[in-house]
Protein backbone atom coordinates (compact mmCIF):
# COMPACT_ATOMS: atom_id res chain seq x y z
CA UNK A 1 0.00 0.00 0.00
CA UNK A 2 1.35 3.51 -0.72
CA UNK A 3 2.14 5.97 1.54
CA UNK A 4 1.58 9.77 1.25
CA UNK A 5 2.43 12.70 4.00
CA UNK A 6 -0.05 15.56 4.07
CA UNK A 7 1.73 18.55 4.93
CA UNK A 8 -1.02 22.16 5.38
CA UNK A 9 -1.14 24.39 8.00
CA UNK A 10 -5.35 23.95 7.65
CA UNK A 11 -6.18 21.36 9.76
CA UNK A 12 -9.51 21.24 7.42
CA UNK A 13 -7.78 20.56 4.34
CA UNK A 14 -5.42 17.95 5.62
CA UNK A 15 -8.44 16.28 6.67
CA UNK A 16 -10.59 16.55 3.66
CA UNK A 17 -7.19 15.34 1.76
CA UNK A 18 -6.91 12.85 4.17
CA UNK A 19 -10.09 11.56 3.80
CA UNK A 20 -9.92 11.44 -0.18
CA UNK A 21 -7.01 9.58 -0.04
CA UNK A 22 -7.94 7.10 2.25
CA UNK A 23 -10.90 5.97 0.83
CA UNK A 24 -8.87 5.38 -2.10
CA UNK A 25 -6.55 2.94 -0.24
CA UNK A 26 -3.73 4.91 0.74
CA UNK A 27 -2.01 4.93 3.96
CA UNK A 28 -1.99 8.77 5.16
CA UNK A 29 0.05 10.60 8.17
CA UNK A 30 -0.34 14.77 7.94
CA UNK A 31 2.04 17.42 9.35
CA UNK A 32 0.25 20.98 10.35
CA UNK A 33 3.92 22.49 9.37
CA UNK A 34 7.21 22.37 6.82
CA UNK A 35 8.71 21.53 10.05
CA UNK A 36 6.79 18.81 11.37
CA UNK A 37 6.32 17.31 7.55
CA UNK A 38 10.28 17.20 7.45
CA UNK A 39 10.72 15.52 10.97
CA UNK A 40 7.99 13.02 9.88
CA UNK A 41 9.48 11.95 6.77
CA UNK A 42 12.82 11.13 8.04
CA UNK A 43 11.20 9.16 10.98
CA UNK A 44 9.03 7.29 8.49
CA UNK A 45 9.77 8.32 4.29
CA UNK A 46 6.54 8.03 2.27
CA UNK A 47 5.78 7.12 -1.47
CA UNK A 48 4.62 10.65 -1.45
CA UNK A 49 4.40 14.28 -0.17
CA UNK A 50 1.53 16.57 -0.84
CA UNK A 51 2.52 19.99 0.60
CA UNK A 52 1.40 23.40 0.97
CA UNK A 53 3.49 26.22 0.19
CA UNK A 54 2.08 28.81 2.76
CA UNK A 55 2.55 27.58 6.54
CA UNK A 56 4.40 29.09 9.78
CA UNK A 57 7.12 27.77 10.88
CA UNK A 58 8.46 26.72 7.68
CA UNK A 59 7.12 26.70 4.64
CA UNK A 60 6.57 24.48 1.40
CA UNK A 61 9.27 25.55 -0.50
CA UNK A 62 11.94 25.69 2.54
CA UNK A 63 10.76 22.00 3.36
CA UNK A 64 11.38 20.55 -0.24
CA UNK A 65 14.73 22.21 -0.70
CA UNK A 66 15.92 21.40 2.53
CA UNK A 67 14.63 17.19 1.85
CA UNK A 68 15.47 17.51 -1.51
CA UNK A 69 19.13 17.74 -0.14
CA UNK A 70 18.74 14.29 1.08
CA UNK A 71 16.19 12.86 -1.14
CA UNK A 72 16.34 14.01 -4.30
CA UNK A 73 14.12 11.25 -6.13
CA UNK A 74 11.18 12.62 -3.67
CA UNK A 75 7.98 12.87 -5.14
CA UNK A 76 6.04 15.89 -4.39
CA UNK A 77 2.88 17.57 -5.38
CA UNK A 78 2.75 21.28 -3.81
CA UNK A 79 -0.56 22.92 -3.60
CA UNK A 80 -1.40 26.30 -2.86
CA UNK A 81 -4.21 29.48 -2.54
CA UNK A 82 -2.41 31.95 -2.81
CA UNK A 83 -2.22 33.88 0.66
CA UNK A 84 -2.33 37.15 0.10
CA UNK A 85 -1.25 36.85 -3.76
CA UNK A 86 -2.70 34.32 -6.74
CA UNK A 87 -1.66 31.04 -6.31
CA UNK A 88 0.49 30.84 -9.67
CA UNK A 89 3.70 32.00 -8.71
CA UNK A 90 3.69 30.01 -5.72
CA UNK A 91 2.98 27.15 -7.41
CA UNK A 92 5.57 28.10 -10.35
CA UNK A 93 7.99 28.18 -7.84
CA UNK A 94 7.91 24.84 -6.53
CA UNK A 95 7.52 23.41 -9.89
CA UNK A 96 10.96 24.71 -10.75
CA UNK A 97 11.93 23.03 -7.74
CA UNK A 98 10.81 19.89 -8.93
CA UNK A 99 7.33 19.42 -7.89
CA UNK A 100 5.38 16.80 -9.93
CA UNK A 101 2.69 18.07 -10.21
CA UNK A 102 0.61 21.67 -8.60
CA UNK A 103 -2.41 21.88 -7.21
CA UNK A 104 -4.32 25.42 -6.92
CA UNK A 105 -7.08 25.56 -3.66
CA UNK A 106 -9.59 24.87 -3.63
CA UNK A 107 -8.85 20.87 -4.22
CA UNK A 108 -10.66 19.07 -7.09
CA UNK A 109 -11.31 15.17 -5.61
CA UNK A 110 -10.52 14.06 -9.07
CA UNK A 111 -7.92 16.58 -10.23
CA UNK A 112 -6.63 15.47 -6.80
CA UNK A 113 -6.60 11.69 -7.36
CA UNK A 114 -5.61 12.15 -10.95
CA UNK A 115 -2.37 13.68 -9.95
CA UNK A 116 -1.54 11.44 -7.42
CA UNK A 117 -1.79 8.63 -9.62
CA UNK A 118 0.69 9.88 -11.64
CA UNK A 119 3.08 11.38 -9.48
CA UNK A 120 3.20 7.55 -7.95
CA UNK A 121 3.31 6.09 -11.38
CA UNK A 122 6.00 8.45 -12.30
CA UNK A 123 4.32 10.04 -15.06
CA UNK A 124 3.56 13.64 -15.49
CA UNK A 125 1.34 14.05 -18.77
CA UNK A 126 0.10 16.98 -17.39
CA UNK A 127 2.57 18.77 -16.92
CA UNK A 128 2.34 21.41 -20.06
CA UNK A 129 -1.15 22.19 -18.75
CA UNK A 130 0.08 23.30 -15.50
Amino acid sequence: MESILIIDDEAQIRSMVRLILEREGYLVAEAADGLDGIRLFRQKPADLIITDLIMPNKDGIGMMIELRKEFPDLKIIAMSGGGLNRPEGYLLGAKKLGAAHTLAKPINRQELLRVVKDTLKGSNPASAAE
